[in-house]
């Protein structure tokens, strides 16, 4: 039986976690596109890993 989560429900957590601390670098002065570009490669990075485990 696979106990994992979902995919839709990993990318909604990963992404979650990632806007999070993109909320505080735009609030800090970034660019908000360079920031939401981090949000995404952080999500995906974080399923694919959360996929391979």
């Amino acid at each position: 039986m696979n106990d994992r989560p979902a995919l839709a429900t990993q990318l909604i957590v990963a992404g979650l976690g990632a806007g999070v601390i993109t909320s505080y670098a735009v609030a800090q002065g970034q660019n908000p596109l360079t920031a939401l570009s981090i949000t995404l490669f952080s999500a995906l990075a974080a399923v694919m890993v959360g996929q391979v485990l």
